[in-house]
């Protein structure tokens, strides 16, 4: 079962919102967010990542950032543009890109779930990121940036959900990039009870996005023994058919001494190659591979997808497998500084760029890993290939805080 629970949230105020609420602290470095802030000293960037206010060569690390990061954290709060709620509640938080939309439930999901895993995770954590994420949670005392939690679809949250959206809602703006972000509160005894036991039915939950964010909330829990409201951690959960899941695309720095013909007629004996191709592959196991100014479509040989294994039939294995490891000796994608990844947000224009200015050598256009992909690996108790997944929308930090 899921145990979830509302909390009083911290959250802006609604004519303040677009101004205040940011993208992840983890999809841009520290020199895009002094862009991105500048001139707007109500941006959360100045405490996701408070780096932007000190001197450039600061190690980002210092202990000095992180009280930057609370210094400013607390000036939100002094001057009223961010507000706790008085009373427990759950929120819908819905965001729409394009024709795309999903509507997600923000609630305090339980730690001893995500440690004993009903809460399932399918990436691995670096130590050095968790330690970031607890120092940032420790100073602040808040959970500022969401964990992207997903379900398999409940007709009757379903209903309820669309219900309580025709109400008026909380905040409501229109991003910069053209992702518009709308929040209800949910206070209503019954409909928070009605939530509580719905998901009480449903045996697991799912990260999609926030390994780290996750892992650093079990740390602080476990170290304060649950005090204060520190078991628990902030999370929007959507249903598992609401979700965009872009693909995770691959740049070479060379070809690892190979001439083009001769990587060319290595790649055929893993693939089936037209050329020229498109750009986006058209369904799994199908590549992009551009190269030498063209793109060429890849289609993986049967004989290397006739496999069940949720893991090992996954395009990013059997790339990994087939291909980056043998040909152009990139063991570990982790570590290797021979290997680049562009999330499709950038699209595949992004690569042609990287590939013609000579900073990379050839790029591969992935097709999407699918959420049921994610589901039967994580169940199986498996773990992805890094840069498997990329989600959008991204969630907004600062849309909600939870004060531990």
């Amino acid at each position: 079962m899921a145990t979830i629970k509302p909390f009083a949230a911290l959250r802006p105020q609604p004519e303040l919102a677009a101004r205040i609420c940011e993208l992840p602290y983890d999809v841009m470095s520290s020199a895009e967010a002094r862009q991105m802030a500048a001139g707007n000293p109500l941006s959360f960037l100045h405490v996701s990542k408070p780096e932007i206010d000190l001197p450039v060569d600061l190690d980002v690390h210092a202990p000095e950032v992180y009280a930057k990061g609370l210094e400013n954290f607390t000036s939100l709060i002094r001057q009223g543009a961010l507000q706790v709620d008085t009373q427990p509640n759950f929120y819908l938080y819905r965001q729409i890109m394009g024709g795309h939309g999903q509507l997600g439930l923000v609630a305090a999901a339980d730690c001893a779930e995500y440690l004993a895993g009903i809460i399932k995770k399918h990436e691995l954590t670096r130590v050095d990121k968790e330690d970031d994420r607890v120092k940032h949670i420790e100073t602040l005392n808040s959970q500022t940036g969401p964990v992207f939690l997903t379900y398999r679809a409940v007709a009757e949250l379903d209903a309820l959900f669309a219900r309580l959206v025709t109400g008026a809602p909380a905040v409501d703006f229109t991003a910069t990039d053209g992702v518009r972000h709308t929040a209800w509160v949910v206070a209503a005894a019954a409909d928070q009870a009605f939530i509580e036991q719905a998901f009480a039915q449903i045996p697991y939950l799912y990260i999609a996005d926030g390994h780290h964010r996750s892992a650093a909330a079990g740390r602080i829990f476990q170290s304060r023994q649950g005090a204060g409201a520190s078991a628990r951690f902030l999370t929007v959960i959507f249903p598992h058919n609401q979700m965009q899941i872009l693909p995770y695309n691959r740049v070479l720095k060379d070809l690892n001494g190979l001439t083009p013909a001769a990587l060319l007629e290595r790649l055929s004996k893993v693939f089936a190659i037209n050329t020229p191709g498109q750009p986006k592959p058209t369904g799994k196991h199908e590549l992009g591979f551009y190269f030498q100014g063209q793109w060429h479509t890849l289609t993986f040989h049967p004989e290397l997808t006739a496999t069940h294994d949720p893991i090992e039939k996954l395009d990013v294995t059997l790339l990994q497998k087939n291909v980056l490891a043998p040909l152009f000796n990139i063991a570990d994608p982790r570590t290797s500084t021979r290997i680049n990844f562009v999330g499709g947000i950038r699209g595949t224009a992004e690569l042609e760029k990287l590939v013609d200015s000579g900073e990379y050598a050839c790029a591969f256009s992935m097709f999407p890993t699918s959420i049921e992909d994610l589901m039967d690996i994580a169940d199986a108790g498996g773990i992805m290939p890094p840069k498997s997944t990329w989600f959008e929308p991204k969630l907004r930090d600062a849309m909600f805080c939870h004060m531990i």
